[in-house]
């Protein structure tokens, strides 16, 4: 069977949800990433929850195009989330076909946070959608190390911790950490490369995050190490914003580069170790 490699939202934040899925289908991907929920107050908004036109023309494209959805996001657990709340878009992403949901960690108190985590998981069960914890440097889920405890808590079957490599690596973990316990929470994985050098501020971390990632093998990450600690075949999602890049370079042909270099990519991580 062919990788399953799907075009993450953020990578093509400039176009409309619809517009993505057209894009990911052009560029050769089988799958794509839809952000049903703004990350950031400064994101543009779209009506993608519910029976909404937008959501019925999302549908229109999907059945059109040949490409299915592999996730949606970003769901934040803060310290006063009712996570009841998030039933109509966990249900807009079952209708649309997706396998797995991006969860976020933003709330200090652990134990609560576990708790949130896990009444999420019960809601995405009977959608048969996974949960995906995204460790981020900057949230109160740092790294791989308090991703996995969080999951391990809320233990439901269908909750996952999601590698960002750009956040796995900031965040101070290592592919050495990805053994076989922690293997099994893994449903999918993101890819994106980063210069080596780690930013010294929040400012530039965020900024290289959001706005100017590398396509993989441009950078210094350890993109073969991650891949080999993984799950042989796991679905990737290509989460690589590239804001410079943008202004010349169309949406389709990055992605269509961005594919080309992760194949690569992946026939470099599938060769016996030196």
């Amino acid at each position: 069977m062919p990788r399953t490699i799907a075009l993450a939202a953020l990578t093509v934040l400039e176009l409309p949800p619809p517009d993505m899925v057209t894009c990911a289908a052009a560029a050769g991907y089988s799958h794509v990433g839809l952000r049903l929920l703004p990350a950031t107050p400064d994101e543009p908004t779209y009506p993608t929850v519910g029976d909404t036109p937008l959501v019925r023309e999302i549908e229109r494209r999907l059945a059109g195009g040949g490409v299915r959805v592999l996730d949606v996001e970003i769901f934040r657990l803060k310290a006063d989330t009712d996570v009841r709340d998030y039933l109509p878009a966990l249900e807009t992403g079952a209708r649309l076909g997706a396998q797995h949901v991006l969860v976020a960690g933003n709330d200090p108190h652990e134990g609560r946070l576990i708790e949130r985590f896990a009444a999420l998981c019960d809601l995405g069960a009977p959608l048969d959608l996974t949960m995906n914890l995204e460790p981020m440097p900057w949230t109160d889920v740092r790294d791989f190390a308090a991703g996995m405890r969080v999951v391990d808590g809320a233990d439901r079957p269908n909750a996952g911790v999601l590698i960002d490599p750009i956040h796995f690596d900031r965040g101070g973990s290592s592919a050495l950490e990805v053994v076989a316990g922690s293997r099994e929470r893994l449903h999918y994985l993101q890819l994106c490369d980063a210069p080596a050098e780690r930013p010294r501020d929040t400012e530039t971390l965020l900024y290289q995050a959001r706005a100017e990632r590398l396509m993989p093998g441009d950078g210094g990450l350890d993109l073969v190490g991650m891949l080999r600690a993984a799950p042989q075949d796991i679905p990737i999602s290509l989460e690589i914003p590239m804001q410079t890049l943008a202004c010349t370079v169309p949406a389709v042909e990055r992605a269509r580069r961005m594919l080309v270099k992760t194949r690569a990519l992946l026939e470099a991580a599938s060769q016996p170790h030196a």
